[in-house]
This record gives structure tokens, sequence and C-alpha cells, in this order.
């Protein structure tokens, strides 16, 4: 609000729709920097992708130590996913962003975030889609969510399928 109680049209950053964006660079855990600082590039929103394209990506960004760059990943095949398997790749998501909490050091939005996602791909452990390991994730989660209950450790990288 300006002195007079009028709103004041703040200038913000937008993408091609208009949508707010917000174009300061991100680290490596996606936290903003100031306009100008090197940063890690942002990937592009909205991206269709093949299960096989998604999880090798959010993998290889996971091992890199970049999880919240994975979540990105993983968001967008939450967003153009069917129903049938929209609350897994939701919960893959979440696993991601609970380990970008953890190495921001929010241990309280870790835990949250781990159990969150772990409840939303639970029902897709007798079937696990893709090559998923759901049962290993969840033991992931869980375990972690455990350590980060009781401060212990730092969070180890999760394996979205197993033998890769």
């Amino acid at each position: 609000m300006s002195s007079d109680g009028s709103a004041q049209q703040l200038d913000r950053d937008r993408d091609d729709e208009g949508r707010a964006r917000n174009a300061r660079p991100r680290d490596g855990l996606g936290r903003p920097l100031p306009h100008g600082a090197p940063g890690i590039e942002r990937l592009p929103e909205g991206v269709v992708r093949t299960p096989e394209v998604t999880l090798t990506e959010a993998q290889r960004l996971l091992d890199a130590g970049m999880p919240f760059h994975a979540h990105e990943i993983l968001e967008d095949a939450w967003k153009s996913s069917d129903e049938e398997h929209r609350m897994l790749w939701k919960g893959l998501a979440q696993l991601a962003v609970g380990a970008t909490h953890a190495a921001r050091g929010n241990r309280t939005g870790a835990f949250s975030l781990l159990q969150r996602g772990a409840g939303n791909i639970e029902a897709y452990q007798r079937d696990s889609p893709y090559g998923i390991d759901v049962a290993g994730l969840l033991g992931w989660a869980l375990a972690q969510a455990a350590e980060l209950e009781h401060g212990l450790g730092e969070l180890s990288t999760p394996r979205l399928r197993a033998g890769h």
C-alpha cells in the first residue's frame, strides 16, 4: 500500500503467458540468489517427458545433490500424468522436496514431506509401475523420517529404481 492507501503495482518477473515467475538465479538446492549472481540454470516448467526420461533425469539430479531440481522434473510428471498414476508422481515429487528440506537444514519440513510422500506412493507398492522401486522408496522415506525425528545423520540419496 502506498502512503495514500491505494494498492501499489509491483514489478514482478513474468513468463511468456504473463504468470508470475521468479527469475532470480537459484543455487543447487533451489534457494533464490541475488539478481545477477551465478546460479544453477532453472529447468523449464511443464515439460512432458516419458516415465523413463523422467526417472533417469530425476535420479541424475538426486545423485548430483540437486533434489530441488529433481522435484521439478517429478512435478512435471505429476501434473501431466493420467489419473491412475498421479498420486505416485506427486509422492515422488514430495520425497524429493523432503530431501531438499533436509539438505537445507529444515528437519521439520523434511520429516513432514517424507511422511506425506510415502503415504502417496504406498498404494503403488504391489504394482510398482515404470520399474519404480516403491517398496525400497517407502523403506528409505520412513527410515530417513525416523532419523530426522531423532536428530540423527544426514539423508542418503533415494534410488527411484532398483539397480539403476
